[in-house]
C-alpha cells in the first residue's frame, strides 16, 4: 500500500496557500516536503501539524492507495 497526498495539494489550492508558505510557516525540513511531493511516509507528527494549520482532519490531507491487481 501507498500513501497519496493529493488531497493535501487540492486543499491548498483551495485556500490559496503554495507548497512554499506551508513549509514555511511550519518549518518543515526540504527533505520532509521532498517526501510529500514524492508521496512518501512522513512522520505522524508533520501530518497533524499540517491538520491543526489548515484547520482539517488527517483523512482531508492523505489516503492509502491499494495497488490494482492484474
Amino acid at each position: 500500500m501507498k500513501i497519496s497526498y493529493k488531497k493535501l495539494w487540492m486543499l491548498l489550492i483551495q485556500k490559496d496557500i503554495t507548497k512554499v508558505q506551508l513549509r514555511r510557516d511550519l518549518g518543515i525540513a526540504p527533505g520532509t516536503m521532498s517526501k510529500l511531493n514524492k508521496g512518501e511516509e512522513v512522520a505522524m507528527s508533520v501530518l497533524l501539524r499540517i491538520c491543526e494549520y489548515l484547520d482539517c482532519d488527517i483523512g482531508d490531507i492523505c489516503e492509502v492507495v491499494r495497488p490494482t491487481k492484474e
